[in-house]
């Protein structure tokens, strides 16, 4: 089986994300990010859940991007609640997808894996630029100049992005195919102390939209 590193938060598109490289026949490598995020409970359920999605390891990787601010989700900033309008909104955490992508490109490499597993998603998002098929496509050619195994032949580079044109719905559809147990992941941006969602932060709306469509029950708890 081949080896994939898989950017994992614990949320329903990255644990979907990777029960499909799995059904793909890949053996999954999980990474995850502490990077300051005011919903750090995400770490809390990725570590306790990563094997049991089936990753053979699980990366944490911390840096702080408080250092920079800038977001909502790392910064003194009000997380919206009302909804999102059409600009982007101040829950976008500047080059976050890039950044993550480096690093697992960095322990892809180490691995001796080609392919990398983002579950980004250019439907139901909250119009990140980031999540859109230019970046990833973007990302896959610098990910082959950029690097020792690319340039000297030995594999091309790869960026998975199953979720990228299908609906919340769409998506929570496939992974119940899989056998995905949506009561492990965790979506909210701002959670109570205990760790519960909120239910009304655009990343809760979305998620709560995509079960009501999918005509199913989200299995998660909420503190409203």
């Amino acid at each position: 089986m081949r080896k994939a590193v898989v950017l994992y938060s614990a949320g329903l598109d990255s644990t979907t994300c990777l029960a499909i490289a799995r059904s793909e026949g890949f053996t999954p490598y999980a990474i995850s990010f502490d990077y300051g995020q005011r919903h750090r409970h995400e770490l809390t359920i990725a570590k306790a859940n990563a094997r049991h999605f089936g990753a053979a390891e699980h990366l944490v990787v911390s840096f702080d991007l408080r250092q920079m601010g800038g977001s909502a989700l790392t910064a003194d900033i009000e997380v919206p609640k009302g909804g999102v309008g059409p600009e982007i909104p101040v829950t976008y955490v500047p080059a976050r997808n890039t950044i993550f992508l480096s690093f697992a490109l960095g322990w892809a490499e180490v691995l001796g894996a080609f392919d990398l597993f983002i579950g980004v998603n250019a439907l139901d998002y909250s119009g990140y630029p980031d999540c859109r098929p230019a970046f990833i496509d973007a990302f896959q050619r610098t990910a082959n100049l950029a690097t020792r195994a690319g340039v000297e032949g030995n594999g091309q580079f790869q960026i998975h992005a199953p979720l990228i044109a299908l609906t919340k719905a769409q998506i929570i559809r496939r992974g119940v195919a899989l056998g995905v147990d949506y009561g492990l992941t965790h979506s909210c941006y701002d959670p109570s102390p205990e760790g519960l969602s909120c239910g009304s932060c655009d990343s809760c709306r979305l998620r709560l939209k995509g079960f009501q469509e999918a005509g199913l029950t989200d299995p998660l708890r909420y503190s409203v």
